[in-house]
């Protein structure tokens, strides 16, 4: 790979405001681009320097700008992206950002994968790992719609009349599977107003056409001797393979599918196709 190119792509091409650095009707594209919003060097960025950003990127819309390169502005659109929310315009939170997603992500992901949970342990991780996805799920929602109620409800049931036969069960093969479905469980929770509400769609120049319900349904083991001899070893080692794969992991999954979503106007309510000349119109789906 030069250093001109990644995975073919020209690494700094001409500055497209608004739009990815690297082509996203490509999973290699996607990639190199959520590698963009995943990198926690953004969590360090100051106020100074994000307004800085900020007007960077004013002034070359202004066309005032003359001796910039294309690496400066998308490196502050870059900055600007993953610490702006792009419907609100808001600061996100960094625990709740894509790029603090791992850093501050892998202690819960570590912690519900420690052997042999106690009982108040089990829930004290699996709380603990719903709320920081509750957050991160509602803070990069689409947000184009407002969100009149938000309710979280935690329903655990009493424990103390089960066997122990039916403790050590739960105990030793709940937190995997009630670790998926509470993740998926997170995503509608915090999103069902998208769900209810529908969300904005677009023309290829970015002028909004309306609001559309109809957008939103286009879908082995091995244990180390060395490492089972000691707790704080088994645990050291639990953290570190938790946090690489939570590292590796989370580009691939969010580079499968665009974030952009396309839709033909066909599709879309009547009101709507009567606003527009368009025949594809865009929507954020948010991360």
């Amino acid at each position: 790979m030069s250093s001109e190119t990644l995975f073919g792509f020209v690494r700094y091409p001409p500055f497209n405001s608004g739009q990815p650095r690297f082509p996203q009707d490509s999973f290699f594209g996607r990639y190199l681009h959520y590698l963009d919003v995943i990198d926690p060097s953004t969590l360090l960025v100051s106020d100074k320097h994000l307004r800085e950003c900020i007007q960077l990127l004013e002034d070359q819309k202004q066309g005032k700008l003359v001796d910039i390169t294309d690496k400066q502005l998308w490196e502050a659109q870059k900055i600007k992206q993953a610490i702006i929310h792009p419907d609100t315009g808001d600061k996100i939170l960094p625990p709740f950002r894509m790029s603090g997603y791992v850093p501050f992500g892998w202690i819960t992901v570590t912690g519900m994968l420690l052997p042999n949970p106690s009982w108040p342990t089990l829930l004290f991780w699996q709380w603990m790992n719903q709320s920081h996805n509750a957050c991160v799920n509602y803070a990069n929602r689409n947000a184009s719609q407002f969100t009149s109620l938000l309710g979280l409800t935690y329903l655990i049931k009493k424990s103390s009349s089960l066997s122990p036969t039916a403790r050590l069960i739960i105990q030793r093969f709940v937190p995997l599977p009630a670790t998926s479905l509470a993740s998926s469980l997170n995503v509608i929770c915090m999103r069902w107003n998208e769900l209810r509400s529908g969300i904005e769609v677009y023309d290829m120049s970015g002028k909004v056409v309306g609001v559309s319900k109809r957008d939103k349904d286009s879908p082995e083991y091995v244990r180390i001797q060395w490492v089972r001899g000691s707790p704080t070893r088994h645990l050291l080692v639990n953290a570190i393979v938790c946090t690489l794969s939570f590292a590796v992991s989370l580009p691939v999954a969010l580079a499968l599918f665009p974030q952009e979503g396309k839709i033909c106007v066909e599709q879309l309510e009547p009101e709507l196709r009567s606003g527009t000349e368009a025949k594809i119109l865009y929507y954020n789906k948010g991360l």
